[in-house]
């Protein structure tokens, strides 16, 4: 029988304001253990939350950015549930009132657009980490760390609308590259700034019914995400070829293995008991408030890749990965700003840059090679004085001293060789040098051109204008 996946993707967003959601500590990652926090987010008796307003603006303009509707009212809620890093045994959420819904996302996948449905958006505080002793040289023990308890959050669920891993991952890139425009979350995965729990479930094609979900909890790579929705998938498909029963249940993936492993079954699931939060007014949005935000939304994604395309004559391809994340769209911009070719810049950008980045893990804001060194670079290659070929072993350079590539070119004697003579010179010896490949490309076999490009270029050590070579060899070999 042939099955149809049906995933949908619940986000938790850390966003990144100064304090927390209910209280004045610090939101930043990093601290000791158990130091940004207080009577408040420790959930002592007596104390009361106050709402950080800066949580509710930048709710409104992720909604907003994602073509949500924005609830005119909107409450809070207690979840009840007891664990180790929740120290006031339930968490003050949101339920049935959310402060955004109905929004979708676009993305590209086999080569057309697809539309993702949001459900809903709502902001909730997040909860402690518990840190567990074989880490900590203590294997008997656990600890809990409650800086992250009250740290603002977003919850952003889609519709049961992804049909593939690979749809999974294009929505994630999609939902964390807005949010990365937007400003309102640095999105950092390793530190869980943004997770991933995804509902995967399959059934027969053309049955309109779902089939029986599992959910696999806390992802925070990309990777990681689709190799476990994959799996998933293989797993519930064995089952119910060999006749079983999927279980609805909640799975953890192990990245090691390569497997998700059962955490407890749909019997042993929580029940919350949501009811209003008797300690938070209401929250009453009015039109002003909503114009306001959207007049800050700031250029977003596929608004940006459509300019770049009609701004730049880039190719769709060009234009979407470079505005897949804000810092690479910023940093192309500035390196475009008076080149000669934008399309040489893009290839630069998704090429050499792209890869250092990811070589040494850092973002194009740190890149060592600023926006207008490249373009500096990009100009040597177009004024004639470096080939691409230098051009490459000046960017490394540029890329280990932060030197100009002027400068570099200079020190290091790498100026082009453009002196036709003296080239010139260089091809005469070479085709001296090898009767044998001169009498073969005369027979036919043109391609032995690119052998003596080579040895011309190894001869000025990669100096020699390629085009220059190219020119006087197709010439002397004529007349040879």
């Amino acid at each position: 029988m042939e099955y149809e996946v049906v995933i949908g993707l619940e986000v938790h967003v850390q966003l990144s304001t100064e304090s927390k959601i209910f209280c004045a500590c610090s939101a930043k990652y990093g601290a000791g253990p158990n130091e940004n926090t207080c009577p408040v987010c420790l959930g002592m008796p007596g104390v009361l939350p106050v709402l950080n307003r800066e949580v509710v603006e930048r709710a409104i303009k992720t909604g907003l950015a994602m073509e949500c509707k924005i609830a005119s009212y909107t409450k809070f809620d207690r979840k009840n549930y007891f664990y180790p890093d929740l120290p006031k045994g339930y968490q003050i959420s949101q339920y049935d009132l959310p402060i955004a819904s109905k929004g979708k996302i676009e993305i590209s996948v086999n080569g057309g657009k697809k539309q993702i449905g949001l459900t809903r958006i709502h902001m909730e505080e997040d909860a402690g980490k518990l840190l567990h002793g074989e880490n900590l040289g203590d294997p008997d023990s656990s600890y809990v760390d409650l800086n992250r308890t009250g740290v603002p959050l977003l919850e952003i669920v889609s519709e049961p609308d992804i049909r593939s891993s690979e749809e999974a991952k294009r929505y994630l890139e999609k939902l964390k590259a807005i949010l990365e425009y937007l400003e309102v979350s640095d999105c950092n995965m390793e530190e869980g700034s943004f997770r991933c729990d995804a509902n995967v479930s399959i059934r027969p094609v053309g049955q309109e019914e779902l089939g029986t979900r599992t959910e696999l909890k806390n992802m925070n790579s990309f990777r990681f995400i689709q190799k476990a929705i994959d799996y998933e998938i293989n797993r519930q498909t064995h089952v119910l070829e060999d006749g079983g029963k999927v279980v609805q249940e909640t799975r953890l993936y192990d990245s090691a293995k390569g497997v998700t492993v059962s955490m407890r079954s749909k019997e042993e699931a929580h029940d919350y008991r949501y009811f209003p939060e008797p300690d938070l007014e209401p929250v009453v949005i009015d039109e002003q408030w909503i114009e306001r935000a959207r007049r800050q939304l700031p250029e977003l994604p596929d608004a940006r890749m459509e300019r770049f395309v009609r701004q730049y004559d880039l190719p769709e391809y060009d234009a979407e990965v470079l505005t897949s994340g804000r810092p690479l769209a910023d940093y192309f911009e500035s390196a475009v700003k008076g080149a000669k070719s934008a399309k040489t810049v893009s290839n630069w950008v998704m090429g050499e840059v792209m890869r250092v980045l990811k070589e040494k893990n850092t973002s194009p804001a740190d890149c060592r090679v600023k926006p207008d060194m490249l373009r500096e670079m990009i100009g040597l290659i177009d004024s004639g004085a470096i080939s691409g070929k230098i051009a490459k072993a000046v960017f490394e350079e540029m890329m280990e001293s932060g030197a100009r590539p002027a400068a570099i070119v200079e020190k290091k004697g790498l100026t082009q060789i453009t002196d036709t003579s003296a080239i010139e010179a260089e091809v005469e010896k070479t085709i001296g040098a090898n009767p044998k490949q001169v009498e073969d490309y005369k027979n036919g076999k043109i391609k032995l051109i690119g052998f003596f490009v080579g040895q011309v270029m190894k001869a000025t050590k990669g100096k020699a204008s390629p085009e220059v070579v190219n020119k006087i060899l197709k010439e002397k070999l004529e007349k040879a």
